[in-house]
């Protein structure tokens, strides 16, 4: 029985029996009403947008040399600042995000990561003269006057800027080669119901609907209301799950436990259409009918406006980040694998040991913030003893694992006039039937999946970027990503990263060659000879770069169960153990407004204050600041 149901079966006297619980009811909800308020807007700790740390535009610097002396500095003793206040693991950008909110309230921290360089799937590599950036392809809500924008603004000096994709900015094809369907994804909340109506028509209320459904019902309060329950403290956040009441306050709650293909099946008969509503699932990561729709929408939202490209691409996030944390007298430091936390005789968190060689490194601070993912965190990082606490194992059994990704990285020969490219992405599916489609294709053994890959991500971070044809003149990239069970390459995870036998090859070939087939055939201007540099990313590629234990690239799975308020309440940035923080994607939300937006939960647990709310205020500030500057 749910508790509203409970509440409704109770027999309520009449006459004053009636009248005394009324009385008793309002005084309990103003009561939390007057809590909330002085809780949610009332701001305790130093707020890390008080100051508008804007800078004039400096030059932009190109020279890798230049750029990896912020970006590749390796772990020495000797480069640990003295008197830390807090220690960052992984510098993924929910670690640095977290880092800089920490620095700019004049907090002196040190950001360690594993790699060779800092930025985790925000980093670049190079290959053959050609720039490849491995996680970051396309982000929405970021108008001048987005509350996401102004605080990437504070968050990087107002150094860091960002080109327009396309539009339409995503195309959807669907189909065999002798049928494709091609479906343009427009941004702009008219443009993209009006668009879709002419490639559907009769389909008109059903696509109202999905908008209606989507964007004016789950999501405009959805975002706070996550936060709230992970900021709040635990007895009213429980008590706005327990008694029924968060789920009447928030219709993002009262969707989550509908599937998105329940809800787009109910909405039209249309298969495309369906496949259209719900292309955008691979964006986190799973198939429509383990999805939850809220997530879904939320999506949706977040490119209505448009979507964004870093200029001077992805690596420019952190290159801009780690000044700001330099300047409080902290440090990201790179090839700084941390092997354990290091706790005091309370069994508080007090420091963390570094592997240098064969020799650990210790290092203390007050505050241990962890940015390597959950499971990495509880299952590897804290010591045996803790990890069986029962407050940790049920974070842990509310959790599983997100699905692998495989990457290929393609450098081609051309610009993007001559091969056809823009500013765009392109989602090619086989066919309009995703849950069967993807399902059929992870059941299947790793060689015969290796010749049917059903789903594709195809994007240009070249094409993307207006500074690439000054720095890489007639030469163009393409990044590819689909899904691939980590259990198809494990058995070669223990080999070295840049050999692993001629199996592991032969069988990343294998991929490569069925996903160029599809590449080709939609691209027609891409012809084998245009292709100068080739390869594959899989999911043991991803454990080695950026730590991920499955090779997943959206952190801990994003199903339906993954927003049941109860987990929400129940994993937050504040750990069981005193002193040990999670920041980024398993604290919030998967991407790169997912990590951010969990660095802000993070962030507003250490500070005791509402950062989520500070952002709003920002943003008013700064299109106040704007205006004023226009008519001056």
């Amino acid at each position: 029985m749910e508790p509203n149901e409970e509440v409704n079966a109770v027999t309520v006297p009449s006459g004053l029996g009636r009248g005394a619980i009324m009385i008793a009811v309002s005084i309990i909800c103003a009561a939390i009403v007057i809590f909330l308020l002085h809780y949610v807007f009332g701001g305790r700790g130093p707020d890390p947008f008080e100051k508008d740390t804007r800078e004039p535009l400096k030059k932009r610097v190109y020279d890798k040399k230049e750029k990896n002396k912020v970006l590749k500095q390796g772990f020495v003793a000797n480069r640990v600042p003295e008197n830390l206040d807090a220690i960052v693991i992984g510098s993924g950008v929910g670690g640095l995000g977290l880092a800089v909110l920490l620095a700019k309230v004049g907090k002196r921290v040190l950001v360690l990561e594993q790699h060779s360089r800092a930025g985790g799937c925000c980093h670049t590599f190079t290959e053959k003269g050609f720039e490849f950036d491995v996680g970051i392809h396309y982000i929405g809500e970021l108008l001048d006057h987005k509350p996401f924008r102004c605080m990437l603004d504070q968050m990087t000096n107002g150094q860091l800027e960002w080109e327009p994709l396309e539009n339409p900015f995503d195309h959807v094809v669907l189909g065999p080669p002798e049928n494709r369907r091609r479906y343009p994804i427009y941004s702009g909340r008219t443009r993209f119901t009006d668009e879709l109506k002419k490639c559907f028509p009769g389909e008109e209320k059903a696509i109202d609907e999905f908008m209606k459904l989507s964007c004016a019902k789950v999501c405009p309060s959805a975002f706070w209301f996550l936060a709230l329950l992970k900021i709040l403290p635990l007895p009213l956040a429980k008590f706005l799950v327990h008694t029924g009441l968060l789920r009447h306050l928030s219709f993002f709650f009262k969707m989550a436990p509908r599937s998105l293909t329940d809800v787009v099946n109910e909405l039209t008969e249309n298969k495309d259409l369906r496949a259209v509503f719900s292309y955008i699932f691979g964006t986190y990561g799973k198939i429509p009918k383990e999805a939850s729709f809220a997530m879904h929408s939320l999506l949706v939202t977040h490119y209505l406006n448009g979507a964004w490209y870093p200029k001077g691409g992805a690596s420019e996030i952190a290159y801009h980040m780690i000044p700001i944390i330099e300047k409080a007298g902290g440090a990201v430091l790179v090839r700084a694998p941390v092997n354990r936390i290091l706790f005091n005789d309370a069994k508080e968190a007090c420091g963390v040991s570094v592997m240098k060689g064969q020799e650990e490194v210790h290092i203390h601070a007050p505050l241990i913030i962890s940015d390597a993912g959950i499971f990495n965190t509880y299952q590897k990082l804290i010591p045996k003893d803790l990890q069986t606490m029962p407050a940790i194992q049920k974070q842990l059994s509310m959790l599983k694992h997100g699905e692998g990704g495989l990457s290929v990285f393609m450098g081609l020969n051309g610009t993007k006039e001559e091969l056809g490219l823009k500013a765009d992405n392109y989602w090619i599916f086989a066919e309009n039937n995703f849950d069967e489609l993807v399902m059929n294709y992870m059941k299947k053994d790793r060689e015969e999946a290796a010749k049917n890959v059903p789903l594709l991500f195809v994007a240009s971070p070249s094409a993307k970027d207006p500074t690439w044809e000054a720095r890489s003149p007639g030469k163009s990239t393409l990044s590819l990503v689909t899904f691939a069970k980590y259990e198809w390459f494990e058995e070669w995870k223990d080999g070295k990263v840049t050999n692993r036998g001629r199996d592991y090859t032969e069988l990343k070939q294998a991929f490569i060659d069925t996903i160029l087939e599809v590449v080709m055939d939609v691209f027609p201007k891409i012809t084998r000879d245009k292709i100068e540099y080739i390869d594959a990313g899989t999911p043991i590629t991803n454990t080695h770069y950026i730590g991920a234990p499955k090779g997943e690239i959206y952190g801990a799975d994003h199903g339906i169960s993954r927003f049941d308020p109860e987990l929400n309440i129940t994993v937050r940035a504040q750990t069981p153990l005193k002193n040990l923080y999670l920041t980024g994607q398993d604290v919030f939300l998967c991407g790169f407004a997912g990590a951010l937006a969990g660095a802000l939960t993070c962030g507003s647990a250490i500070l005791k204050r509402n950062l989520h709310l500070d952002t709003i205020a920002l943003a008013k500030r700064t299109a106040f600041i704007n205006t004023k500057l226009k008519g001056e």
